[in-house]
């Protein structure tokens, strides 16, 4: 989960496995796999590293990294 900041400036946290695009123009605008969008403040670069950061936690970068560098599957 990562939490972005509205443009109201109310937080919210989204499960960052749905994200499917993040759009930026004037406003940053989130779409997520359930059709759901969301404006938040943040960039998309800033969007991009909280993502990267999550899913470090959850060890899913490490198993495509163990999965492309092994080019076998995880078991």
């Amino acid at each position: 989960m990562i939490t972005l900041t509205r443009i109201n400036g109310q937080k919210l946290t989204i499960n960052a496995l749905l994200i499917e695009l993040v759009e930026e123009a004037a406003d940053t605008v989130i779409t997520l796999t359930t059709g759901n969008k969301i404006v938040v403040k943040e960039k998309t670069a800033d969007i991009v590293s909280l993502n990267q950061q999550f899913l470090q936690a959850i060890g899913l970068i490490a198993a495509a990294q163990k999965i492309e560098h092994t080019k076998e599957p995880l078991r």
